[in-house]
């Protein structure tokens, strides 16, 4: 037997290969998804066989008992489709295989737009979901393949409820159909719109911010009367979390969200926990400031407002509201492993720190830290010492 797995296109008959139709001309069996075979011109074999899990297909193809078969995808058979799982199934039962590429509907919408879709990143929220945000974060144009629960207008929502409102997206909808539809907006405008299944999203890269070393000077940040961690600190704060592009973070009571900033230009997604309205518009100023998009805030006290959050892989906690032991047990419910570092200038909070993450099973080290600033006194200069800070790191062994 050989079995063709054949890229449609984006799902009209005009977007059908000539290499394809020849495979599908001299095929015997049609298997695929009711969408798909429905579509299909009469001219081709009347024997189509309803399937789309990879197991169910391979059982329709050794069932058919034909020569030739081919099984049908939609867009590009190379590009999110079915075909990644079905090749090693098929290897696995000894069955000639060959692969057709079709267009996808990336490729039709770069073409309608007249923009080369090669410096694009790609992504599917197709019935799965999808970090719309650190996704255009990564500097370049992003294309969504969307469908199911999560479509433009939900991932649309996303961007704007993290401050990227403003954002330039583009919706392709029922490409190549009669009534194909190419909007342009920005995301607010297509926030919550109900758009037809088969649509896409190119979305445009988020503004940035120059990368800088962690430690970013205090003057730059928007400050009021709220409290904020300073440079020298956030730096150690920083290297003590040892914090990957794909962490997730939480900073508990944010507070100006110096922290929450400089962790966001280096996490996949930052969780801001505040309940000061001050500090809480003080944490959306400096987000949009230094374009911290993946800062996304968490209103109320801890630990009430930790419960629903994603896991985190890294936790600093630089307020607590006399609540420390509940929040790093929290904490501890939702990631054993979370690497965890709390601040305290009084010696009450560093003795409750150490005391909870030694009872919860962490390695723990105290790291304390005494900075001094230089200022002018006339022709003189003269060192003024800053409050010193205590850290608290916990680990698990």
């Amino acid at each position: 037997m050989q079995v063709t797995l054949a890229g449609l296109g984006c799902g009209t008959a005009a977007t059908i290969t000539a290499e394809v139709r020849q495979a599908l001309a001299g095929a015997e069996v049609l298997v695929g998804a009711a969408r798909l075979l429905e579509s299909l011109p009469e001219m081709f074999t009347p024997r189509r066989v309803y399937a789309v899990k990879p197991r169910e297909i391979v059982e329709a193809l050794q069932a058919s008992g034909c020569e030739h078969a081919c099984v049908l995808y939609s867009g590009d058979s190379g590009f999110y489709s079915g075909a990644r799982v079905l090749l090693p199934l098929l290897a696995e039962e000894n069955i000639e295989v060959r692969v057709l590429p079709g267009v996808s509907s990336v490729q039709y919408l770069s073409a309608k737009l007249g923009r080369p879709w090669q410096d694009w990143l790609l992504r599917s929220a197709h019935g799965v979901d999808c970090d719309a945000v650190e996704a255009v974060c990564r500097g370049a144009p992003v294309c969504f393949l969307t469908g199911g629960a999560l479509g433009p207008g939900g991932l649309c929502r996303r961007l704007a409820e993290a401050g990227l409102g403003d954002l330039p997206v583009t919706v392709g909808e029922n490409l190549s159909y009669p009534e194909e539809r190419i909007l342009s907006g920005t995301a607010s405008d297509f926030a919550g719109r109900e758009f037809a299944p088969l649509s896409v999203l190119l979305a445009e890269a988020a503004p940035t911010h120059p990368r800088r070393a962690p430690g970013i000077p205090d003057g730059e940040f928007q400050r009021g009367k709220v409290p904020m961690t300073k440079q020298e600190v956030r730096a150690a704060i920083l290297g003590k979390l040892s914090v990957g592009p794909e962490d997730v973070c939480w900073d508990v009571g944010a507070g100006t969200g110096g922290v929450s900033v400089e962790l966001a230009l280096q996490a996949r997604s930052v969780w801001a926990v505040e309940r000061n309205p001050e500090a809480l518009e003080l944490l959306r100023a400096n987000r949009e400031k230094f374009c911290a998009w993946k800062l996304r805030i968490a209103e109320g006290p801890a630990p009430e407002a930790l419960r629903g959050l994603p896991a985190p892989d890294a936790v600093f906690v630089g307020g607590s509201g006399g609540e420390l032991s509940n929040i790093l047990q929290t904490v501890h419910d939702a990631n054993p492993r979370a690497r965890i570092c709390v601040s305290a200038i009084a010696l009450e909070t560093l003795h409750t720190a150490s005391e909870c993450l030694t009872a919860l099973g962490y390695e723990t080290e105290i790291t304390q830290i005494a900075v001094s600033r230089c200022r002018p006194a006339g022709t003189l200069h003269l060192l003024t010492a800053q409050n010193p800070v205590f850290l608290i790191t916990g680990v698990a062994p």
